[in-house]
């Protein structure tokens, strides 16, 4: 039964709408009103009368012209902008070896990308044609467009789908198997955080007690080179550690060609020298061999036989006052142990968009990978830094080698076949600094993904040959260098960058909408686990790390087969975030007397700077060069690829893959802009 009309509300609505309707006006704008009648008994007045006068529609007009109005000027506005900014960073600085037009991978994506426009124009003529819908035959065409068309679609369906699908599947095939990897790293986090498995001491109190002699011979060493922003931070960080002066020493190992760097460090150890620390400064006449032909130089000296155990951190790392306390004690009782790292922690993680994606990233790799392989079979990339060595493990496995750009990665393998076990300690961390700009970051991901190729090259017939367990060296080949050194940058850029445009124009092979959506999503979500903050960011970050895939998979090859510049060592800028002030405020949080007497000698020390060396050096002082963003020809010809692909895959009305290929082109384009990092004006 329908319900009876309400006559009483429709009269007081009526009324309280003559009374109000100057509400619904704004700034003598009339806009469209409904008049609401009341229902008579009438039975033929059953429906609401509404109108509309020519005032009322040409506002409407106008406004919808004035919002189109608004659109097209912030579309102009920003083309513009893109146009200013690519015209004053296309002659801003050199490009790198890996992005300079003479780089073999950027001839061929030109290449591509000539081609995949030639296509586009191909396809945009074919579709106002109508041959889309009904494509024509050899036989029956009658134009010579028309039978080039119907030629193409010959040699498309019965010779290029066919290889291409082929590549395709394989890389699927790749991308499911890294997927399943990841997975599995997650869950055996999963399993230490709910069974709370750490890393035992079987020895505990030796190094708290009052006897100065149970403490071991540490030795500390900072390898830096023209490290004027964070120089005298890590100094400082590692001159106050708790722990006997007498049974540590300090190594400055200064590879900086500046004199005037030189002179500042120098000043700045003789100023902790005076204070009773034993600190020495070593500086190489002879420069070779990057950061390996450093440590191994100071790992000649004639003192370091007096030394048990040797902690290595890079000049942007600033260790808690008890890093030594809470990581030696690790060593004893534990004779076959060769390492012991500790976690990254960094201070500008959430300065740009840069450094946030990066923090994803590493918190993964510390929390997930690093904390995994450390519980289950005891061996793990070293990470260079932050860490403390047995020295007696680093000469059996034969020391510093200068044969790769990645030392620690090589000292670690060749430890792990000499028998030797790791530790991580996820919750001992070090304060460090991200690269802020994109060129810094580009530059050292070219060397982090370089190196292992080398090294995977030059040590596979040595893994083969070693003593250890089969296992262990199909961990070491299949996992460790295989799947997640190359097999990640190769599908990751030949999927997302090559295949899946290519078959925008060539539909007779297809990409699984699951394969370019549902599973990087879900693989996404578990990156971001670790650092559940970011977590917004999700999105950026999955398209980032394609982005990144093209400058990953250039130094995989050059790698690989010795090409370009894969043995340059180009050393991470440094911005100097993490002051003596950081390390001020992390002291007044802990509870140890010990680093609150600290405290007062780092304030100290940051009113005395060496002035009089500054002094000196007025006259020889350097012109700094001023850095500027710069403009990346790979990843916008990659950036105007998958636009053009994303228009191509507007004909064919194809949503996700359209949506994907838009804002995965998008990110590209930002990046070649250098629009993601630190900006400089």
């Amino acid at each position: 039964m329908p319900r009876p009309p309400n006559y009483e509300f429709q009269e007081w609505w009526n009324q309280q709408r003559d009374k109000n309707h100057d509400l619904l006006q704004d700034n003598n704008t009339t806009f469209l009103t409904v008049q609401i009648r009341s229902p008579t008994s009438d039975p033929t007045v059953g429906k609401e009368v509404r109108s509309r006068s020519a005032r009322q529609i040409s506002w409407i007009y106008l406004l919808k012209f004035q919002q189109i109005a608004i659109s097209l000027a912030w579309i102009t506005n920003s083309f513009i902008f893109l146009l200013r900014t690519a015209n004053r960073r296309i002659h801003s600085s050199e490009s790198a070896p890996s992005d300079s037009p003479h780089s073999k991978l950027y001839r061929v994506i030109k290449f591509f990308l000539f081609l995949v426009i030639l296509l586009l124009c191909f396809e945009l003529l074919a579709f106002f044609k109508g041959w889309h819908f009904s494509p024509p035959s050899v036989g029956s065409a009658e134009l010579m467009v028309e039978l080039l068309y119907a030629k193409w679609l010959q040699i498309r369906a019965d010779y290029l789908a066919p290889p291409l699908q082929s590549l395709a599947n394989m890389c699927i095939v790749l991308f499911l198997i890294q997927s399943v990897d990841r997975v599995l790293l997650v869950l055996g986090c999963a399993w230490i955080k709910l069974r709370r498995l750490k890393p035992t001491l079987t020895a505990v109190g030796d190094v708290e007690g009052g006897n100065v002699e149970d403490y071991p011979m540490v030795l500390v060493q900072i390898p830096m080179c023209n490290e004027r922003e964070v120089y005298a931070q890590s100094i400082a960080a590692v001159c106050i550690q708790d722990w006997p002066r007498e049974r540590m020493l300090v190594q400055i190992l200064d590879d900086s060609d500046e004199l005037e760097v030189q002179l500042l460090i120098k000043a700045e150890v003789q100023k902790w020298q005076q204070r009773g620390v034993r600190i020495v400064y070593r500086h190489r006449l002879i420069r070779t061999g990057y950061k390996a032909g450093n440590l191994k130089s100071a790992m000649g000296c004639d003192y370091v036989k007096d030394y048990e155990f040797v902690a290595i951190f890079d000049a942007d790392f600033q260790p808690a006052a008890d890093f030594l306390k809470k990581t030696i004690p690790y060593f004893k009782g534990n004779d076959d142990l060769a390492l012991v790292q500790t976690r990254w922690t960094f201070v500008n993680k959430d300065e740009n968009l840069l450094t946030r994606l990066q923090n994803i990233n590493l918190a993964f790799h510390f929390e997930v990978e690093q904390q995994v392989n450390g519980v289950f079979i005891n061996f793990f990339g070293f990470n260079g830094t932050a860490g403390v060595w047995r020295i007696k493990a680093l000469e059996d496995c034969g020391g510093w080698l200068e044969r790769t750009t990645v030392e620690d990665m090589d000292i670690a393998v060749r430890a792990h076949l000499c028998g030797w076990k790791f530790i991580y300690l996820n919750d001992v961390k070090c304060y460090c600094e991200l690269p802020e700009s994109y060129e810094a970051y580009k530059k050292q991901q070219y060397r982090w993904h370089s190196g292992p190729m080398q090294l995977f090259r030059l040590c596979f017939v040595d893994v083969l040959r070693s003593k250890v367990s089969w296992t262990k060296k199909a961990n070491l080949i299949f996992l460790f260098f295989l799947l997640r050194k190359l097999v990640l940058p190769f599908y990751s850029f030949t999927l997302f960058c090559i295949i899946l445009p290519l078959t925008m124009f060539i539909p007779e092979a297809e990409l699984p909408a699951w394969v370019v959506s549902y599973v990087p999503g879900i693989m996404s979500v578990l990156s971001i686990l670790p650092a559940p903050r970011s977590f917004p960011f999700i999105v950026p970050y999955l398209l980032f790390e394609n982005t990144m895939s093209v400058t990953k998979f250039n130094a995989m090859i050059s790698g690989l087969f010795r090409l370009g510049s894969s043995y340059e060592w180009i050393v991470t800028k440094k911005l100097g975030r993490s002051s003596e002030a950081d390390l001020v405020a992390f002291a007044e949080k802990e509870s140890d007397p010990l680093i609150e007497t600290t405290t007062t000698s780092l304030h100290r020390s940051n009113s005395e700077s060496g002035i009089d060396e500054l002094n000196k050096l007025e006259g020889t002082k350097k012109t700094e060069i001023r850095t500027r963003n710069r403009l990346y020809r790979m990843e916008l010809a990659l950036a105007f690829i998958l636009l053009t692909a994303s228009v191509r895959s507007l004909l064919s009305a194809q949503g996700i893959h359209f949506y994907f290929l838009l804002f995965q082109g998008i990110t590209f384009l930002i990046v070649g802009l250098d629009l993601i990092g630190e900006q400089v004006s």
